[in-house]
């Protein structure tokens, strides 16, 4: 599953850090999502859209 985490995530911004404690995660959590590394709980997922204002559909891409 493709995600435009980064790109969002740098479109506003934020840092790695910055939304791994929004979301209440480690900072390698999210370096593992944005590289296809590690899929999300659907409650993270939700977490992390919710962050970067977009929709789950928006946010990942099969």
């Amino acid at each position: 599953m493709e995600n435009c985490i980064r790109e969002r995530r740098k479109e506003l911004g934020l840092s790695q850090e910055e939304l791994a404690k929004r979301c209440s995660v480690t900072r390698q959590t999210v370096n593992a999502i944005e590289n296809n590394k590690y899929d999300p709980t659907l409650a993270l997922a939700f977490a992390l859209a919710g962050e970067l204002g977009l929709t789950v559909d928006e946010l990942f891409r099969p």
